[in-house]
């Protein structure tokens, strides 16, 4: 049927424009520490407006912040954060444009921005507010994650505790990444994990194997880097029996043991090119390869999870090419509202593995005692190797703090980069104009230089500032 004449149509009723109007997402404060309410660490509030942070009075009730356990598909209760500590009345909060919040301190406990005693100041995202000994909270920018909850797993683990895989995250970039293994659980491509060194590659190839029809078997994992230039075909496809000398035994490979599985080559970066062109074969359809000393071929039917901390197009590009799925693992730049969560999780299985720990650190309740100081900076730290490198630090507060409490001691202090700011405002008007002039009105190359993901993050906000553009398939805002 087609449209009546006198029905005219908007671009506001094409879903990508209803996505493309919530993509900058929304400033919320995630609770990452807490004296009196520990167990409400990775609730989140949504800052929509002007709000009030505290316990609750005749004021503000509409208008309090409440924090709940958000998860995709389930918003849960949402409750005033309750410590005595805290002023019924204690900081007012208000979004400024969809930047940063200004925060105003009124109530007895003192309010401390990024570690430094303030009564009122800006806040961005990655920056922290710490009510004296009674709370720490992280600002983050949540993306709205719609039609999530449909693509995940029944969710069944414990809030804030370690999934199925183990891995853990209450934050959107962890759901994201959920989200996008289970999906591509479900499809039979090979599949290139990316992201720096330190991310849960492992851990995420587990997950992907595990949600797929091929869990029922194990995962077959090796190290790319650990393979011997001379041996690789002999590790990959194996060797027959009394080759390549009599007696020795018959050898399936790891090709040959992945069949009707998964293979996880892990480092596949530093895999020579030479030898990346050994695998090509068994990736096409149908699987087929040799074992050395046989002149039949076989067949495996396996799925190839690679991951790599190094940029794909450093891959060969024949082989890059059949990795047709692609996924990227978020660092905990992405997610500092996790950092407190696999703290956690980290100094439990520390306690349990050295029961030292737990005597010296943990109180009659069952609970660390973990000076907020040391949270606070660790939300804040510049990770470079990420999970590795948290679980490092916590060792050396482990070794170097007090004996009844996990403290911000001097020699973890100096290991620290802190970041008032873990993501920097977005380009005005004006630095876009100037950037689009400079590259000759080539928003993928203005776009680069301005530290912008793609050209198309550009072309959203050159259409919020009402920037036009006349480069073909730039979607020309007016």
């Amino acid at each position: 049927m087609g449209v009546p004449a006198s029905s005219t149509l908007t671009e506001q009723e094409l879903p990508w424009e209803l996505r493309d109007a919530t993509d900058g997402g929304r400033l919320e404060l995630v609770v990452a520490w807490s004296l009196d309410e520990p167990n409400r660490v990775g609730e989140s509030a949504r800052v929509d407006g002007a709000r009030m942070l505290g316990r609750g009075g005749e004021a503000w009730e509409e208008d309090r912040l409440r924090f709940r356990r958000w998860r995709p598909g389930q918003p849960g209760t949402a409750e005033a954060l309750q410590s005595p500590r805290i002023s019924r009345d204690q900081v007012r909060v208000r979004p400024e444009g969809d930047q940063h919040l200004w925060v105003e301190n009124i109530g007895r406990c003192k309010l401390r921005i990024n570690g430094e005693e303030r009564g009122e100041g800006e806040a961005r995202p990655g920056d922290t507010l710490t009510l004296r000994n009674t709370v720490v909270l992280v600002v983050v920018r949540r993306e709205p994650l719609s039609g999530l909850a449909g693509l995940l797993p029944p969710v069944d683990f414990p809030f804030g505790g370690p999934d199925a895989f183990g891995m853990i995250g209450e934050s959107a970039p962890a759901w994201r990444l959920r989200a996008e293994l289970a999906f591509a659980a479900a499809s039979p491509h090979h599949v290139l994990l990316t992201g720096p060194s330190g991310v849960g590659k492992e851990l995420a190839a587990q997950a992907l194997h595990g949600l797929s029809a091929r869990g029922r078997k194990p995962l077959v994992s090796r190290n790319a880097a650990t393979l011997p230039e001379s041996l690789v075909d002999a590790e990959l496809f194996g060797c027959a029996r009394n080759y390549p000398n009599v007696g020795s035994p018959e050898r399936p490979g790891l090709v040959g043991e992945a069949n009707g599985s998964s293979l996880f080559l892990d480092e596949i970066g530093e895999l020579p090119s030479a030898l990346q062109a050994h695998l090509l074969r068994i990736l096409d359809l149908g699987g087929e390869y040799q074992r050395l000393g046989e002149s039949r071929s076989r067949r495996s039917d396996l799925r190839l999870i690679a991951a790599t901390n190094r940029d794909p197009e450093a891959l060969k590009h024949d082989f890059l090419a059949r990795l047709t799925t692609r996924i990227l693992l978020p660092g905990l730049d992405a997610r500092p509202d996790d950092v407190p969560l696999l703290l956690a999780a980290a100094l439990r299985r520390a306690a349990v593995e050295t029961p030292a720990v737990y005597a010296r650190f943990f109180g009659a309740d069952g609970l660390p005692r973990v000076h907020p100081d040391l949270v606070e900076a660790l939300v804040r730290h510049r990770y470079t190797l990420h999970i590795r490198e948290l679980h490092r630090l916590l060792w050396r507060a482990i070794t170097t703090s007090p004996a009844d409490h996990l403290a911000l001691t001097p020699e973890v202090r100096g290991e620290l980069s802190l970041s008032p700011a873990a993501a920097a405002a977005p380009p005005d008007r004006a630095a876009i104009e100037a950037a689009l002039a400079a590259a000759g009105g080539r928003a993928a190359v203005a776009a680069e230089a301005m530290g912008l993901r793609s050209r198309f993050v550009l072309y959203r906000l050159m259409k919020k500032h009402g920037i036009g553009t006349d480069e073909p398939g730039g979607g020309t805002a007016r």
